[in-house]
Parts: C-alpha cells; structure tokens; sequence
C-alpha cells in the first residue's frame, strides 16, 4: 500500500522557507516582493518546457507528472516479510511438493513474487528462471531511467534558462540606459531569472530525480532478493537455508537484532 513520503514535501518546504527567511530577514516584506517577478518565472519555466518537449517525444511528457509523483510516494516493502514468505513457501514445498504452492498464489500480492513461483511450479531451470526474472528486472531499470531522466534533464536545462534570463535582462537593460525607470525592471530580469533557474533545480528537479534513483535501486535489490527466494524454492532447499542465505539481504541493523533475539531465546 503507497503512502505519502512526507520526506518529500518537508524537504522543499525546509528549502523555500530557508529561502523566504533569509530574503525577509534582510529586506522585509518589500524585499521578498522584490524577488517575485512574472517575466522571470515565464522565462524559466517556458523555457524548460520548451527544451523538455524538444527533448522527449509527447508520450513520455504526458507521464511525467505521473512519475514525478512516485518521489511523493512511499510503498512499504519489507524484506523481512518477504524471506518470511518464503521461508513458509519452502517449509511447504518440502511438505507437500511445489504444486502445492499454488493455493497460496491468491495470497501473494506482489506479481513479481507471482511470476517467479510460476516459473518455479513449471519445472522450469533455474538458469531459466534467473535469466527471466533479471530481464524483466532489466525492463523496469529501463523504464524507471527514462522516467527519472526528464527530471535530471530539467535540473540541467533550469540553471541554462536563468543565464539565457540573465542575457536578456541585460541586453534590456543596455539598451535603456537612457531611461532610468527601466533599468529597474530589467535588472529584475537580468538577475531573477538566474535565481529562479538555480532554485528549481536545487530544490525541485535533481532532488525528486535523486528520490527517484533511490527508489528504483530499493525496488530492484528487493527483486533480487525474490529471485533468490525463488531458486531457493525450485530447488527445494531447506527452509532453515533459506531463510540463511536470504536473511543477509536485510539491513544490518535489523540482523544484529534479530541475532541479540536468538541469543536471548538460547539463554
């Protein structure tokens, strides 16, 4: 089940607050005004836009809102409830052979986890079965990239949109030295938009693109840990080994606890 990793908003709220207090702490209310100017923004915005169109097709647009979501996102998976799933599978499987896995396939949520005990109850190789599962691994590294890469192309095309700002504000403002009340407004232009470039990139694009990455890589070293849970069960190996060779996937903190536990027991 997804929940909201408030991680997330925290973080770029913390930025923008950081942000605004240091501007109103300097100049107040009319400074923080000062930083706010529509022409910049545009220039910024529609330019990354623009860029981000040129740069991808429009189907792959149409889901980046989709996959920016993903960094706002947090699904629980647990590893240890996963070596403790097969673990049970195992004990099964050595009870009553692998076809009997499949009453317990309604159980299982997880596709992958499905996919695997499938090929597994079919008798199929257990190169086979690794070659399989670790091409279909390949595929969601695969679509996760070019999701994840319209983000860390818009933390690049930001900061260059500012400093095409920043030309343009000062090509304004050279052209108008001769009207002093201009040279305010494309100053505005000249410096925001370098501003407004560097913070959406900081602060927005390469970090959800790092939220991103993070998640992809706890996804896949989740999914090799169910093809080892799975090779495991077609070989019918002993729930006990199992459980040992999977149990050095989940983080150390939880081993040394779960090791303090069985020590406790044997006392």
């Amino acid at each position: 089940m997804k929940k909201i990793d408030m991680l997330t908003p925290i973080g770029i709220l913390i930025g923008i607050s950081m942000v605004v207090f240091g501007v109103i702490s300097s100049g107040g209310m009319s400074g923080f005004l000062a930083f706010i100017d529509v022409p910049s923004i545009l220039i910024v915005l529609g330019g990354v836009f623009g860029t981000l169109c040129v740069s991808f097709p429009l189907k792959q647009l149409k889901n980046m809102g989709r996959v920016g979501k993903q960094a706002f996102q947090s699904k629980e998976i647990n590893v240890e409830e996963i070596v403790g799933t097969f673990v049970n599978l195992s004990e099964k499987a050595r009870r009553e052979g692998l076809l009997s896995l499949e009453a317990e396939l309604e159980q299982i949520d997880d596709s992958f986890v499905k996919k695997g005990i499938l090929l597994a109850i079919d008798g199929v190789e257990p190169e086979m079965i690794r070659e399989l599962l670790e091409a279909e691994i390949a595929a969601v590294e695969e679509r996760h990239a070019r999701g994840r890469s319209m983000f860390e192309k818009a933390g690049d095309y930001a900061p260059a949109w500012g400093m095409i700002g920043t030309l343009v504000g000062l090509v304004l403002m050279l052209k108008s030295l001769n009207t002093p009340s201009s040279l305010g407004p494309n100053m505005a232009i000249a410096l925001l938009t370098t501003f407004y470039g560097a913070l959406l990139s900081n602060l927005f694009f390469q970090p959800i693109a790092a939220k991103l990455a993070g998640k992809t890589e706890h996804e896949l070293f989740v999914k090799e840990v169910i093809i080892e849970g799975v090779i495991g069960l077609q070989a019918g190996q002993n729930s006990r080994f199992v459980q040992a060779k999977l149990k050095v996937f989940a983080p150390v903190e939880k081993r040394k606890l779960e090791e303090k536990r069985e020590h406790v027991r044997e006392a």
